[in-house]
């Protein structure tokens, strides 16, 4: 089954499945295992960290054959915390990975300008800056990280068995009600690589560093660092790409017969 979520992830020690902490995976394993009255195992499309939300996490999960779609969404929404949303479920070919089908993720970033973005109703779902920065040279900023690069400037972890370059299909920063955001998609990314992205973005924004220190970092000068990252609770799992064929098409009831009486 292809599942669909939503998460508020104040509350949570990320996606991944930890023993002694309360996580996305964690609770929706408990809340499948508890329908289907036997152990299940739920892939996700990837982890997010500590206070990561999505509005477009993908995970699988095997259920016996009687949970159709629809009856699993609604079931899991009755029994999930008010933090867990299911958007959605689908059916997905038997051999669907959530994280090695995918053909890109997209996640967006908010950065909160206005006061009203420190309320305790906003402050839980972006970066609550407060002050005026340069949409103009957050996307002059943005644009140096479109297409194939290393980004191992701002990685937290290293992947040295996977490498550092990324190809980033898209990175825009727009308004939205309260202050800025950027959409970026991209084939994969690094540990934290979005939050250093948007914490020099920011900086440059500001004037707290010159626009060419972008594109100093992705070439590997090592004799500048990123900025701090910016903080986890900004950010957002948008969307999770796939190609088509890995969902089937829902199957029909079978029509009910009925017989025709002879005189």
């Amino acid at each position: 089954m292809f599942l669909t979520l939503h998460y508020d992830g104040s509350n949570f020690h990320g996606w991944q499945f930890q023993p002694d902490q309360r996580t996305v995976q964690g609770d929706l394993q408990l809340a499948l295992s508890q329908l289907a009255d036997s152990p299940r195992t739920v892939i996700g499309s990837g982890r997010t960290d500590t206070g990561v939300h999505a509005l477009g996490q993908v995970a699988a999960v095997d259920m016996p054959a009687h949970w159709t779609s629809s009856r699993l969404a609604k079931s899991l929404n009755a029994i999930l915390p008010n933090d867990i949303w299911v958007a959605s479920a689908q059916t997905a070919i038997p051999e669907f990975h959530p994280r090695y089908d995918a053909v890109a993720r997209t996640y967006t970033y908010r950065v909160g300008l206005a006061a009203a973005a420190a309320s305790p109703f906003h402050r839980g779902s972006c970066w609550a800056l407060c002050q005026g920065v340069d949409l103009s040279l957050l996307n002059q900023a943005a644009q140096n990280v479109v297409g194939p690069h290393s980004f191992e400037s701002f990685a937290k972890a290293g992947q040295p068995e996977r490498g550092y370059d990324c190809c980033v299909a898209a990175a825009v920063w727009s308004e939205w009600a309260l202050g800025v955001q950027l959409d970026i998609t991209a084939d994969r990314y690094l540990h934290h690589m979005v939050r250093y992205l948007v914490g020099t973005m920011v900086d440059i924004a500001r004037g707290r560093r010159p626009q060419l220190d972008m594109g100093s970092l992705l070439t590997g000068d090592e004799t500048i660092t990123t900025s701090p990252p910016a903080p986890a609770c900004g950010l957002f799992l948008a969307r999770v790409e796939y190609p088509p064929h890995v969902l089937l098409a829902e199957e029909s009831p079978a029509p009910t017969s009925r017989s025709t009486a002879t005189a």
